[in-house]
């Protein structure tokens, strides 16, 4: 089983929201008017890996691993409450019961999501990976290609095999779009829970 992050098992783009978290409000607002010429030409390229490098570059540059690590969990801890679909958790432990391999395939990186993996019992966690220095410290960019679109399929079959099959897959964008086709169940925007309110 196949389970994309945001906007499937939460309510909202994690990374955005760990950027805003772990920063001074004004730091927020002043990083991401720097992102400005970054926003402008992805409304022309629509090149979001591009888009996402930028706001790692801003916010994370010379951040040393383990305290991002740190801060990650401190993150998950700080908002599962209000940010986890019930019915997509209600899926994911239906799953569960019945002995099935449950990986998360996300865009947003690995590392701030892997607190919430681990949480659910994830069996496998694919995301996008950031670079790190020779100090282990956030360099500002990706390791990996941006973990969407077709590239979920290329991790999918890197971690299983060329021949992998999917009894299920769940996601709630474009970006899911293959990952969904090859699976049994499709399960596009079929999660609608709140938090609070079931």
């Amino acid at each position: 089983m196949a389970f994309d992050f945001d906007g499937t098992l939460t309510v909202r783009d994690s990374f955005t929201a760990f950027l805003r978290w772990r920063a001074a409000p004004s730091r927020f607002v002043s990083g991401y008017a720097r992102l400005t010429p970054a926003a402008l030409r992805y409304l022309m390229d629509r090149d979001r890996e591009r888009l996402k490098a930028a706001a790692v570059a801003e916010f994370l540059t010379g951040l040393p691993r383990a305290t991002l690590e740190q801060q990650a969990q401190s993150f998950a801890d700080a908002v599962w409450d209000r940010f986890m679909r019930p019915d997509a958790l209600a899926t994911w432990r239906r799953w569960r019961d019945e002995g099935a391999r449950l990986v998360i395939v996300t865009a947003s990186p690995d590392i701030t999501v892997a607190p919430f993996a681990r949480r659910l019992g994830a069996d496998d966690l694919i995301g996008t990976q950031l670079a790190f220095d020779a100090d282990d410290r956030v360099m500002g960019a990706f390791a990996t290609p941006n973990c969407r679109a077709a590239e979920k399929v290329c991790r999918l079959k890197a971690a299983f095999g060329p021949d992998v099959s999917l009894a299920a897959a769940y996601g709630d964008t474009s970006g899911d779009t293959e990952m969904i086709a090859m699976a049994a169940e499709k399960g596009f925007r079929v999660f609608h829970g709140v938090p609070g309110r079931g």
